[in-house]
């Protein structure tokens, strides 16, 4: 049940039509991991801290930067030095003292990935690299668990959910090469500040509508975006025949 100060605090969502307080309780009931608290890291957990996901695992070995503030929001001056998974810990307290939020200030191997994601619902890949990408994936296949995807840089990015046990293909079914060990990075290649807000706030959306049963998430879909035209493709993917992460699933 919901208290009066959380419908209150929630009931912009809770009047959108199929959303209703039964989505703010799935939402509360939810646990969520977020790998990477850079620059989608960032406003995917302040919205889904705002939206009132029950419980947010934080996992990031980085710390904070001076040139990270030009588009990693929920840092400040005063984290820098700091590592970023406590330093958005800190933000989200201030914002919804409500959620759990659990703290993971490390990178992830796969081990870890697999041991963490026992009791998660959603995974949020917020990462920068490929390494932890493929090990995600297969971690969320094994766990049986929803991948939200995004990568953003200089004014493009993508976005797709990779659940195999449910409809459409897995991450490595799009990305069948492990062989790079780093995707393009915003240091080597520049990214407007906006652009990965943008990003990582439809990951904050999708991961809702996959939590709270609303709407159409982006199984089986892959969401190209140049900002600097502002133009968006929506593509159809599908699974790869023999993809050695997720041709095992009964389909």
């Amino acid at each position: 049940m919901l208290t009066d100060d959380q419908l209150l605090r929630y009931n912009r969502q809770i009047l959108t039509p199929d959303f209703d307080i039964a989505g703010q309780q799935l939402l509360q009931a939810a646990v969520v991991l977020i790998v990477g608290l850079g620059g989608l890291g960032c406003p995917a957990a302040l919205y889904l801290a705002a939206a009132g996901v029950g419980t947010l695992i934080l996992a990031d070995g980085d710390e904070v930067e001076l040139s990270n503030l030009q588009r990693q929001v929920a840092h400040s001056d005063a984290d820098i030095g700091s590592n970023k998974a406590l330093s958005v810990a800190a933000t989200i307290a201030a914002l919804n003292p409500e959620v759990n939020v659990q703290v993971q200030p490390r990178y992830l191997d796969a081990g870890s990935m697999a041991e963490l994601l026992a009791g998660v619902d959603l995974v949020v890949d917020a990462s920068d690299n490929y390494p932890t990408r493929f090990d995600l994936n297969r971690a969320c296949i094994a766990a049986g668990i929803a991948l939200v995807s995004a990568a953003a840089v200089r004014d493009e990015g993508q976005l797709s959910v990779f659940d195999p046990h449910r409809a459409g293909p897995c991450y490595r079914c799009l990305y069948p090469s492990e062989g790079e060990r780093s995707a393009l990075s915003c240091s080597e290649s520049g990214v407007l500040a906006p652009v990965v807000g943008v990003l990582g706030s439809l990951q904050a959306m999708e991961a809702l509508k996959v939590l709270a049963n609303y709407g159409e998430p982006l199984r089986g879909a892959l969401l190209m975006m140049d900002l600097r035209n502002m133009q968006v493709q929506r593509l159809k993917i599908s699974h790869r025949e023999g993809c050695p992460d997720c041709s095992h699933l009964v389909r």
